[in-house]
């Protein structure tokens, strides 16, 4: 009997100890049947920003090379990037083509003297008919003045005439001494009446014949003044004058160079930055090309983006990087919103003296330490999904296996981040085990195991 119950005590070991080896095996193939994940927990940060924008140099300033217009150009010297000197060869023009436009200004010029000359024998025609207008009113005004002169003089007659004869009448009745009779009497006041009527009728006409007298000569004397008169000014003979000038000032030019054998040369020193003019082209009336100002220093430009701008400022510090070689210090300059395309941005800076040449590429960096946070995780805990923020975490719970690791999934929310740092807020503690990475894809809910 007592054989017996240590053999059954015996097994009962072995096989408690088999189902804990057993239990122990298959801990371990569902374990390693679990994702295997790596955590990290919030931390306080500043949230830095980085902006990186790509540009180019350029002239600060660039003066125009001006030749004159209408050449047909033959031969480019130069292109644009090419340094030339004062006096190189910039390009040369069809001397042919040049000797046509010679002929074509002078048969310009002989047809504005044509013009000139018509309008000088006009204008001889017109002063000598003027002349002859001014003899002939003179002469008109002087007979018309004898004319009035005589009507005025006859109506003064007329008055002096009624005058003596109403005298004489009342002389002769004074020197009558014989009484009168009613009928004598009657007569005289008659005829006295008729000669003082017709002396009131005589000095009316004498009045209007000088009022007549005074008007007419007035007129004839503005006849006379308007004939004197300035005439329009035509500024027409002016006009065609400066065009020949003009003219022969712009085939002066033209002969200048025809005897340089249509050679167009620099007149300063400087870097080719635009080229307006080509081979077969003719020259324009603007600047044929630009040449940049060795007296000024370069810039460099960039566009920014509506985002890249909310972190650059005017006067801001930066490195500049060009083609490659050691970054340099730099100011933001100039930053101002492109009318052409909003919501884009240019950005100047003022280059130092003898840095950069113009068409060299570079890289512009600009930092900003922003505010402090603290509630910061990696970029590679932070998941997004229709237009939603959340991390995974892992918690502790008792399984059919003990005590396991799960997923939760938390939702948060950015106020700010980098390229590598995300600053958020939500239910995170400094407790909070936030998976960074994973062996294989996790999800809510799911069982993890945590790497050592």
């Amino acid at each position: 009997m007592e054989k017996r119950k240590k053999r059954i005590a015996t097994g009962l070991v072995f096989f408690l100890i088999f189902m804990w080896m057993c239990t122990l095996v298959s801990k371990s193939i569902y374990a390693s049947k679990l994702p295997m994940v790596t955590t990290t927990r919030i931390e306080s940060k500043y949230i830095e920003h980085t902006v990186e924008m790509e540009g180019i140099v350029e002239a600060g300033a660039k003066l125009p090379v001006v030749v004159l217009s209408g050449l047909r150009v033959e031969e480019l010297a130069v292109h644009v990037g090419d340094r030339v000197e004062e006096g190189d060869l910039l390009f040369t023009v069809d001397l042919e083509d040049l000797q046509e436009i010679l002929a074509e200004q002078e048969t310009s010029i002989q047809k504005v003297q044509l013009q000139i000359d018509a309008i000088l024998q006009n204008k001889e025609l017109a002063e000598a008919q003027k002349a002859l207008e001014e003899a002939r009113a003179r002469e008109d005004y002087d007979a018309l003045a004898r004319y009035q002169d005589t009507l005025v003089g006859r109506a003064a007659e007329e008055v002096a005439q009624a005058e003596e004869d109403l005298e004489e009448l009342q002389e002769e009745n004074r020197e009558n001494d014989e009484p009168e009779t009613e009928e004598e009497l009657e007569a005289f006041r008659q005829e006295e009446e008729r000669l003082k009527q017709q002396i009131q009728d005589a000095a009316y006409a004498e009045a209007d014949a000088k009022w007549n007298r005074e008007n007419t000569m007035k007129d004839a004397g503005r006849r006379v003044e308007d004939i004197l008169s300035e005439e329009d000014v035509d500024a027409t003979l002016s006009v065609y004058r400066t065009e020949v000038s003009s003219i022969r000032e712009k085939m002066a030019a033209y002969q200048e160079i025809l005897q340089q054998e249509g050679k167009i040369t620099a007149d300063r020193s400087g870097m080719v930055t635009d080229l307006y003019v080509e081979v077969g082209g003719r020259v324009p009336d603007t600047a044929s090309l630009l040449l940049a100002d060795d007296e000024v220093s370069c810039q460099f430009r960039t566009t920014l983006t509506k985002e890249q701008k909310s972190y650059v400022n005017l006067n801001d510090d930066a490195k500049l990087e060009l083609d490659g070689k050691k970054p340099i210090n730099v100011t933001i300059d100039y930053l101002a919103e492109n009318e052409s395309a909003p919501g884009t941005f240019t950005a100047l800076i003022q280059l130092p003296e003898e840095t950069g040449m113009p068409g060299l590429s570079g890289v512009l960096k600009c930092s900003k330490a922003g505010e402090k946070h603290y509630c910061c995780i990696s970029l590679l805990a932070l998941h997004s999904q229709n237009d939603r923020n959340f991390v995974y975490v892992v918690n502790e719970r008792e399984g059919i296996l003990g005590l396991e690791y799960y997923v939760e999934e938390i939702n948060v929310s950015v106020t700010d981040k980098n390229d590598q740092w995300a600053a958020v807020e939500g239910a995170l503690t400094e407790d909070s085990k936030i998976i960074i990475s994973s062996t294989k894809e996790v999800e809510k809910g799911g069982v993890v195991r945590l790497a050592e």
